[in-house]
């Protein structure tokens, strides 16, 4: 039997941080909107490349300039959800010292320059921020180090700023998603025997999808969660258990 979750964001304002892409942002985005909400998206690049760029209100934003950040935070007046979701990873790229420090700018100090840059509003919303870990915060991963040690660390953060907001009204949860299908995970896919070993291996036998991880970070943002904060729920089929 399938289900839909349905939620109602009317009347609210969403910002989808790096939903530029086709994959879980944009999955994100489109979710939100659908629920009533008001959805801004951005990325790196000049247009959006996401095959509904044009449903979305659009802003270039580079996560690794604070000023930038702060001065985008100060066109909105009013943020009741902040969706952390820009990252980078290169396989076999991220034992080179100066690319494992850029992913750990993009994936971990960006999330949280976003976060302290919307803090006003989140507080004057009793808002939630929901940020995008990964199963790679728990495993090891020796092709992505860079990428695993952010994504553990994001966790690490999204228990820091539960605690430390939480008396201003704010939640703070996250997402830790399995194998995806993606953008990014294409590399990874064109690769049979790899695809059939997770799917495999995942007690649901399949790869995700970026629907997949938008329900969750609808729940966590719903009133259906107001008493969680600081948690990050994996999102994976069961791999992580298997």
């Amino acid at each position: 039997m399938s289900l839909t979750a349905r939620f109602d964001f009317s009347g609210t304002s969403v910002i989808v941080i790096g939903a530029s892409r086709a994959g879980i942002g944009a999955a994100i985005a489109r979710a939100f909107q659908a629920a009533g909400a008001t959805v801004t998206i951005t990325g790196i690049e000049d247009e959006p490349v996401e095959p509904d760029r044009h449903r979305f209100a659009y802003s270039q934003l580079d996560v690794t300039d604070t000023e930038a950040v702060r001065e985008l935070s100060e066109k909105m007046d009013r943020l009741d959800v902040l969706v952390n979701c820009a990252a980078i990873t290169a396989r076999g790229e991220e034992m080179e010292p100066s690319f494992f420090s850029r992913v750990l700018d993009v994936n971990v100090t960006g999330s949280f320059r976003c976060a302290e840059a919307f803090h006003r509003q989140l507080k004057a919303s009793g808002g939630s921020v929901i940020n995008i870990a990964s199963m790679y915060a728990r495993f090891g991963s020796p092709a992505n180090p860079a990428y695993g040690a952010s994504k553990a660390a994001v966790e690490q953060l999204t228990k820091s700023l539960a605690i430390a907001w939480a008396d201003d009204g704010i939640r703070v949860n996250a997402v830790a998603p399995g194998f995806i299908v993606t953008e990014q995970s294409a590399r990874a896919r064109s690769n049979p025997s790899f695809v059939a070993a997770v799917s495999e291996r995942t007690p649901m036998h399949r790869w995700g999808l970026p629907e997949d991880i938008a329900g969750t970070v609808q729940f966590l943002a719903s009133s259906a969660a107001s008493f969680i904060t600081g948690a990050c729920l994996p999102v994976d089929g069961g791999y992580s258990v298997a």
